[in-house]
């Protein structure tokens, strides 16, 4: 019985987990709990802002179309069964465009708030526009 358990024991399958060479070392270094640099975060904010803003507008045409119903007159048929979908996709890109911003930025503020305290730290586009709008004469 103990030469069944032994090569058991010796069979490749149990043997220690091959780790692969891209994943290196692990840091033990002092600044390992530091907040990492991850430098100009205008594209993340700009991709997280599209990511947002084409889900939830995406989902909210979704969600109209499906309240109403087929058009007794001019409707498209299979034709626009089929497309409907890619224009429902340009609809919410447009709509991303125009207004995603003004939800988009508390929500990327809770995701990354190291990355929101150091946009918050270098004068953004809304703090310009801001001063512009108060230095504009008054009635």
């Amino acid at each position: 019985m103990s030469t069944i358990i032994n090569s058991r024991l010796n069979s490749p399958m149990l043997g220690p987990p091959n780790v692969p060479a891209k994943l290196g070392p692990v840091n033990t270094a002092a600044n390992r709990f530091e907040s990492p640099n991850f430098g100009n975060n205008d594209e993340l904010k700009e991709k997280f802002t599209q990511f947002v803003g084409e889900t939830f507008f995406g989902q909210m045409i979704k969600s109209m179309r499906s309240t109403v119903g087929k058009p007794a007159f001019f409707h498209g048929g299979r034709a626009e069964e089929a497309f409907q979908g890619q224009l429902d996709q340009q609809l919410a890109e447009h709509l991303t465009k125009a207004s995603a911003d003004s939800f988009a930025e508390p929500l990327f503020r809770r995701q990354f708030p190291q990355l929101a305290e150091q946009s918050a730290a270098q004068p953004g586009q809304l703090n310009t526009a801001l001063s512009q709008l108060q230095s504009l004469p008054r009635r």
